[in-house]
């Protein structure tokens, strides 16, 4: 109770009504692997990814669909294309783990411009994203910009502006101000500075398909607000830069505005293009420990509810794979689910051995890999006009169409892959009724009904979490009530807060009630909720524990519907 002290009218703020819950975000997905370019997610400098709500959002940091080079041979991009089939199957939110192969190397340039100009430029990452038809990486396009202008307006710009008078350069705010050996003037003393132009510097970055990042009005002297080393240096005020831009520009910290200027744009002020090169994909696939690293990473991101690694079974040691995203599903307090996948060209029996390895109810398996149009056929004309990619990419989008469209308690089954033109391998009905009973969701081409996920089960052998819409739900429940709950932490343990706890629990359930994610006519079928003496004993009390038991009726999908039909007899009833 507040203290009075002295006499007067107190006046509080009070609550008549429970704390509310939350539901938590399902639909958010994370996948791991390698791609083209951008931030890497493992190893002692690993980055926490950016959020991405669509393609264009990956292409600007990750890059495109065009093949790897990992071990010196061509590699499908499967995570490009996962991502492509992730949002075209309607996903919205997506994080992008990108992990390199063993020994990836980072293309740089090294030092370019007047001799010991202290300036060069690298990538921000590993990689062997290249220059179609040349051993170049990145390519990068420095331009100078004059502006005329006069003598007074150039006064009125921020320190750092160069301006130029006729083959003299000056730097505003710096003294001696002027860039130019035969003359010690300072530019603010002189009469008539008569015609004079602005300086600054424009960049252009390529890669395989074509400009990816631009920039403009840089300055060379780093009181300039925009100094080029800067805004390209290792660590961009602006961290859209650091993403959308792959290479970074090292200028040391004795290089001067003018010998910056002439490394960048040459001495007569004409543009210069630095290739970088020497970048790898790596001479191996990632290996299973890789892609740990990566999705512990993950870890931090409280928004992913679903995980994979889009093409990892075919690029590197399946196993491995699949049990890393297992373990970190699994993960304490992660809340999460694994979409698995086979590596391509499996038969039958080959995906019936490699579910023999896996038994979690926080992942689920599908089979076969999809066949789509492939993107690079449009430019390439020597690409094929299909390509099949693995199923994880479209499945994850499928995930979180239903999650969207129906709620997370439906089974993400039934449903067309959107984009799909084929299946690399058709699975015949007798052959699902033998992978179905094993936890193997196969995708199949149905008559007259498209291409569809025909399956949706976890790859656990413990039938209490046999279906992927109830092992999901239960993660769903757990976190929202987990997150909805965290304000009864250090309240006093009493009878007061196991009230409190059991009615904020109970509404947000019976809402779930309401909306038709839970089993029973009443809400007294649909779940229960205790928390009190009944569920606690002075053992827990005296050592801090409030024990709080939820019990709900979770509703499974019509896996088999099943019509009993029979002959009637004329005029008989029933």
């Amino acid at each position: 109770m507040p203290e009075y002290l002295a006499p007067a009218v107190y006046v509080e703020e009070t609550s008549f009504r429970a704390k509310s819950i939350a539901g938590v975000g399902t639909s958010t997905a994370a996948f791991v692997g390698p791609c083209a370019r951008g931030p890497i997610s493992s190893g002692a400098n690993a980055v926490v990814p950016p959020l991405l709500t669509s393609v264009s959002d990956f292409e600007r940091v990750y890059g495109g669909p065009d093949p790897l080079r990992i071990n010196g041979a061509a590699t499908p991009n499967y995570l490009a294309l996962a991502v492509q089939a992730f949002f075209a199957n309607g996903g919205g939110r997506l994080y992008v783990a990108r992990i390199a192969g063993a020994a990836a190397a980072t293309a740089a340039s090294g030092e370019f411009g007047p001799a010991d100009s202290g300036v060069s430029l690298s990538a921000r990452a590993p990689g062997g994203a290249r220059i179609a038809g040349s051993e170049a990486n990145f390519r990068v396009a420095f331009a100078q910009v004059q502006t005329e202008s006069t003598k007074a307006i150039a006064l009125r710009k921020p320190a750092g502006t160069m301006v130029r008078i006729a083959d003299d350069y000056y730097v505003i705010g710096t003294n001696p101000m002027v860039t130019s050996a035969a003359d010690a003037t300072a530019f603010d003393g002189l009469a008539d500075a008569g015609a004079l132009s602005l300086v600054s510097c424009a960049v252009t970055v390529e890669d395989p398909s074509g400009v990816i990042w631009e920039a403009a009005d840089l300055g060379f002297h780093p009181l300039h607000p925009r100094y080029a080393g800067t805004v390209m240096g290792a660590s961009p005020p602006n961290g859209d830069d650091a993403l959308a831009n792959p290479v970074r520009l090292d200028v040391e910290d004795d290089t001067t505005a003018p010998v910056l200027r002439q490394a960048l744009c040459r001495a007569n002020g004409s543009g210069r293009t630095v290739a970088l090169s020497g970048g790898t994909d790596g001479n191996a696939a990632p290996t299973p420990a890789v892609y740990t690293e990566a999705l512990n990473t993950l870890l931090a991101l409280e928004d992913v509810s679903i995980i994979a690694a889009p093409g990892g079974a075919e690029i590197g040691s399946a196993a491995g794979i699949n049990q890393a995203l297992i373990a970190s599903a699994e993960t304490r307090r992660s809340y999460r689910i694994a979409v698995l996948e086979t590596a391509s060209q499996q038969t039958i029996a080959q995906v019936r051995t490699t579910k023999s390895g896996l038994d979690s109810s926080h992942a689920a398996l599908y089979y076969p890999w999809i066949t789509i149009s492939n993107p690079l056929a449009a430019t390439d004309p020597l690409a094929p006009g299909r390509i099949d990619v693995p199923p994880a990419g479209a499945v994850c989008g499928i995930y979180a169409r239903t999650d969207i469209e129906r709620g997370v308690w439906k089974a993400p089954a039934n449903e067309t892959v959107t984009g799909a033109v084929g299946l690399q391998r058709h699975v015949r009905f007798g052959e699902q009724e033998v992978l179905n009973p094993l936890g193997i969701n196969c995708i199949r081409a149905l008559p007259n009904r498209g291409i569809r996920v025909w399956g949706a089960r976890t790859a656990s052998s413990d039938p209490e979490w046999k279906y992927v819409p109830v092992r999901r739900y239960f993660l769903y429940l757990e976190a929202s009530i987990d997150r909805g709950t965290q304000w009864a932490v250090f309240e006093p343990n009493g009878e007061r807060l196991w009230d409190n706890v059991r009615t904020t629990v109970a509404d947000f359930l019976y809402n779930e009630w309401v909306s038709g994610a839970l089993l029973g006519a009443t809400p007294a079928e649909a779940f229960f909720v205790r928390c009190g003496r009944d569920t606690m004993t002075q053992n827990d009390i005296d050592n801090g524990r409030l024990v709080c038991l939820v019990g709900v009726a979770a509703l499974k999908p019509a896996e088999f519907v099943i019509f009993r039909i029979g002959q009637k007899t004329a005029g008989a009833d029933g």
